[in-house]
């Protein structure tokens, strides 16, 4: 019996090792993938554009709503140079999406003359210029280059710009939040004919530009706000509630794998470190972000992957813990499905991941929920928790040992509001605008995982699942397992227990008070015993 159950011991770490590699090269995969996604969400942006590109987006920020009693007006900042010399300027453009968007949507005309006309056609009867519109009363352009050491030449009002800079836009929305959307486009204004005309001189322009919510003349800005769009502020303090929260929870589950080794604990240990080591990632991301406007742009990627990464390999456990691995059975049935099953789930969440980052335009208001690959994982995920729910029935209906049936109530329980949230909150999300929708998913997110891996902390804490575990002791002693069972007295006790009687009549009268132990077991059913106490 020992060398059956060694035998299976070895199967479990072998499993667990190709599991590991497995997940190493995954890991290396992604991360050389995230390394090669750019972010445009820097409220610092600088770079340099050559016109021949005819059509340079910068960034959509969001700008909080203006509070009359404070300085929390937004503000657009910066410098923008030429290599050389250049004789026409090129257009700066600051937009709210209502002009915007036809803006946009012109750039992509093949005659660039005409695509010029019809991109300022709207606004060029709106925005303010000195020489073509002087009763324009909306300030949404700048021609650029602007002079070394000067100022741009439509900044007629130098008290307003901001020091050591060439420009300034002053945001101010007493209504509402609003995202405004600046692009640089090689197109001008004939100060002559006040004909909008395409820039056919090549040359190349070199931009800073500092995007804040707050006025940068004064001090005090609070800095979870101010180098923040308006979609990002406050989530600092949601990554720091649960670093707070995970600060706590690693050392403990730590600790439970030490005390406890096992291949479900070794599991859950791994996906809760990838989830630990993302929300320290992003957390240094956002930290730097309130400081430079930048932060750490790769960082903020790999914490993306490592978060991904956690979630699926947690997914992987509820689904071999459902199937009663390492509870019920010691083989794991239908491994090659299972895995398949993980791997495609993987697969789907990382596309979903690099298709919101590269394939979404980034000036339609969606989310990663609202795309192809998000409706697929939202149906795939969802598939999955009734597979989850059919097997866990079935592996509860083979079971009779109280404790097991405990856990795998509450395990059930918790698991299905796991996998259940993440479709409910991306339909609810349709309706929630998109200034308010990344925090809303990002804490729900988090929230819910936190939940479950706490939950999970409890359930396979090692004073709780010694009750439950097949094998919960890696140092399975075979040697002093078939010295005691070849001791006398137990097999003596053994074939007492397991031998048949030639003939039903020769029964003794007693018979119904032994208790058989049958030969397929490898370890003495807890059921029998009755003065342990239930833990629930």
């Amino acid at each position: 019996m020992a060398s059956v159950v060694t035998m299976l011991t070895s199967r479990f770490y072998c499993s667990f090792s190709d599991f590991k590699h497995f997940c190493f090269v995954f890991l290396l995969i992604l991360l050389s993938l995230g390394y090669q996604i750019k972010c445009v969400d820097s409220a610092h942006v600088s770079g340099t554009w050559n016109t021949k590109e005819f059509f340079r987006f910068l960034i959509k920020f969001g700008f909080q709503k203006t509070d009359v009693h404070q300085e929390n007006d937004g503000y657009i900042y910066g410098n923008v140079t030429v290599k050389g010399n250049f004789s026409q300027n090129a257009t700066l453009a600051v937009l709210d999406r209502g002009y915007f968007l036809e803006y946009y949507g012109n750039r992509t005309v093949a005659n660039k003359s005409k695509a010029c006309i019809l991109m300022f056609d709207k606004i060029g009867t709106t925005a303010y210029d000195s020489a073509c519109y002087d009763r324009g009363e909306l300030d949404f352009l700048r021609k650029v280059p602007c002079s070394k050491g000067e100022l741009c030449y439509d900044e007629d009002k130098p008290m307003n710009v901001v020091p050591l800079n060439q420009f300034t836009f002053r945001i101010r929305d007493v209504r509402q939040p609003r995202f405004w959307y600046i692009s640089m486009v090689a197109c001008y204004r004939d100060p002559k004919t006040c004909q909008w005309k395409h820039l056919d001189e090549e040359a190349e322009l070199d931009y800073d530009i500092w995007f804040v919510n707050g006025n940068p003349n004064v001090s005090g800005n609070n800095p979870v706000l101010y180098q923040f769009s308006f979609d990002r502020q406050d989530t600092v303090e949601l990554y720091l509630v649960f670093f707070l929260c995970y600060i706590i929870l690693v050392p403990l589950q730590l600790y439970a794998a030490l005390q406890q080794r096992h291949p479900v604990t070794r599991l859950f240990t791994v996906s809760l470190l990838m989830e630990f080591i993302g929300l320290v990632f992003n957390l240094f991301h956002v930290l730097k972000f309130a400081i430079d406007g930048v932060g750490f742009e790769q960082l903020a990627v790999a914490g993306d992957i490592f978060d991904i990464l956690s979630r699926t390999t947690l997914m992987l456990l509820l689904l071999l813990l459902a199937k009663g691995w390492a509870i019920t059975r010691l083989e794991l049935t239908h491994k090659p499905l299972v895995f398949t099953i993980w791997f495609i789930y993987g697969v789907v969440h990382v596309l979903l991941y690099v298709w919101n980052m590269t394939e979404v335009d980034i000036i339609e208001d969606i989310d990663e929920y609202q795309t192809w690959p998000g409706w697929l994982i939202l149906i795939l995920r969802s598939m999955i928790m009734i597979w989850f729910l059919l097997e866990l029935r079935n592996t509860m209906s083979y079971e009779h040992n109280v404790h097991k049936l405990h856990f795998f109530l509450h395990f059930g329980a918790s698991a299905l509001v796991w996998f259940i949230y993440l479709p409910i909150i991306a339909l609810i999300a349709l309706r929630v605008s998109a200034l308010w929708r990344f925090k809303l998913l990002l804490g729900i997110t988090y929230s819910a995982d936190c939940l479950a891996y706490c939950v999970m902390t409890h359930l396979l804490w090692p004073t709780r699942s010694e009750q439950y575990f097949l094998l919960a002791n890696e140092n399975f002693h075979a040697d002093e397992l078939d010295e005691f069972n070849e001791s006398p007295h137990v097999v003596n006790t053994y074939r007492m227990h397991t031998e048949e009687p030639q003939d039903l009549n020769e029964l003794p009268s007693n018979y119904s008070n032994y208790s058989g132990v049958s030969s397929s077991h490898n370890s003495i059913d807890d059921d029998a015993d009755y003065t342990k106490p239930i833990l629930t």
